[in-house]
């Protein structure tokens, strides 16, 4: 990783306008990871001044040139894929086996799938007289996270370069180590000068100068609702479209007739994979008030049996957190829940006992959980799971609608036209049946505070599609 004092602009690596950087600390052991170049608004304006002189050639490549980059891109990815897991663990950190699993093979899933959805996408459509052309927006600012950092800017990137645009990338400080590889990676894979740019830095410096950069005809970002109103604010004052997937508080409806013992113990993995640190984690398990008890038991014992610890042992399943603002944050959401009320099942404040340092969570769940309580309103990002009882499954889906947000929910049940029923109820972007597997082609995306737009497959692609109508085309 020979780049970290580098931003990529114009298809060369260079040092920012004004030589800064930033320091990011390893999650597991608190010390000193990397010093990470950090750029400015003049770094942005070199990049978006890139980006627009190369939009004209890239807009114009035949759709077959850009399948071949991307398959490019796939093909050096799958190459360094040992090496993209070690970054992720390194700066975020996740079990390596997750990130040799999860984090690396979703950002291939999306790119792959994106190829498809390109050979076979319809550009151009006639409608009698009228031709409907979807042509690339034009310059697209990607604001990434870093809880999901490879899957999350593939989930951006490929639709991008498959629409024909050009891209300024600022990844989240949180994550900058695999957001160099990957830009390795795309120059590698022969992208054009100026297709793709990089602009590392805070968000407050370096998000808030693409925001508002006049020559930025697209957002799309992936983050906290509060720091998606300040983009969302800030996009407004050009009027360019923004994109946004923001927090989750998903709810995970168990049906009196599902298997409780394998649905609790999935749920239970579901909500906390990853630290907790998914936007769409099923953190609300809404169960039926004569089956608590029940549950309480199968779900403290799937959590007790977490092994927490060593980011880099093959047999860890829980990592720290991210940061210490994380940490923290956790910790003052779990203090919350007890002096709410609600019943501390297993885990509780502080790291498990075996750790003494790094950013570790004790696998909390809590039960008799009210949906007024913070715990229940809030997304935590972290192990905690929130068990609410219901008495009706028309109780059970307006608690899962009353929540600010929409992103994902989950129904569990043997009856599948009952939890068809209920998952047409649910408000939110995606409902999940059973704990189905992934499915590229689904598209993603929130209802109210959750965002807007859609991520993922035909419906992914078309967010940097502009649409023009040429009316009288077929006309004598």
């Amino acid at each position: 990783m020979d780049h970290l004092q580098h931003l990529y602009i114009g298809g060369r690596w260079v040092a920012p306008a004004s030589p800064a950087s930033m320091d990011l600390l390893a999650p597991d052991s608190e010390t000193l990871c990397a010093k990470v170049a950090c750029g400015s608004a003049a770094d942005v304006d070199r990049a978006v001044v890139a980006a627009r002189r190369a939009f004209p050639a890239y807009s114009r490549q035949p759709r077959e040139t850009r399948v071949t980059l991307l398959r490019n891109i796939v093909k050096r990815y799958e190459a360094r894929r040992t090496e993209l897991a070690e970054a992720v663990t390194r700066e975020m950190g996740a079990p390596i086996s997750l990130s040799l699993g999860v984090h690396t093979a979703a950002g291939l899933s999306v790119a792959n799938h994106m190829i498809s959805v390109l050979e076979n996408f319809a550009f151009q459509i006639r409608r009698g007289s009228t031709l409907i052309v979807h042509e690339p927006i034009g310059v697209c600012g990607l604001i990434t996270p870093w809880n999901s950092p490879l899957f999350v800017t593939l989930l951006k990137l490929a639709p991008a370069l498959a629409a024909g645009c050009t891209v300024v990338l600022k990844p989240s400080e949180g994550a900058p180590l695999s957001a160099v590889l990957l830009a390795e990676i795309l120059e590698e894979a022969g992208l054009p000068e100026g297709v793709f740019n990089m602009v590392q830095g805070d968000g407050a410096t370096v998000g808030a100068a693409i925001a508002k950069h006049p020559g930025v005809d697209m957002i799309s970002f992936t983050g906290s609702t509060q720091t998606g109103i300040r983009i969302a604010q800030d996009g407004a004052i050009t009027v360019k479209r923004v994109v946004q997937e923001l927090g989750g508080k998903s709810a995970n409806i168990l049906l009196a007739d599902a298997d409780f013992s394998q649905a609790v113990a999935q749920g239970v993995a579901q909500c906390f994979n990853n630290s907790g640190q998914i936007c769409v984690a099923p953190s609300r398990m809404l169960v039926p008030l004569e089956r608590q008890d029940e549950v309480k038991a199968l779900a403290k014992e799937a959590a007790d049996a977490m092994i927490v610890g060593d980011p880099w042992s093959k047999e860890t399943q829980l990592g720290p957190v991210a940061t210490r603002a994380q940490f923290d944050r956790i910790q003052s959401l779990i203090a919350a829940g007890i002096r709410e009320g609600a019943e501390l099942v297993t885990g509780g404040l502080g790291r498990p006992q075996h750790l003494d340092r790094g950013y570790y969570v004790r696998p909390t769940v809590f039960a008799e959980v009210r949906n007024d309580m913070r715990i229940a309103r809030e997304e935590i990002f972290g192990p905690v799971l929130a068990i609410i009882p219901y008495r009706s499954e028309e109780e059970a889906i307006q608690i899962a609608n009353d929540s600010a947000f929409g992103l994902s929910a989950y129904v569990r049940g043997k009856d599948i036209a009952r939890a068809r029923r209920v998952a047409a109820s649910l408000r939110s972007g995606t409902v999940n049946i059973n704990y189905p597997p992934n499915d590229p082609a689904a598209p993603i995306g929130g209802y109210r505070q959750s965002g807007n737009g859609r991520e993922k497959g035909e419906a992914g692609l078309m967010e940097y599609l502009e649409t023009k109508a040429i009316v009288g085309y077929g006309a004598n």
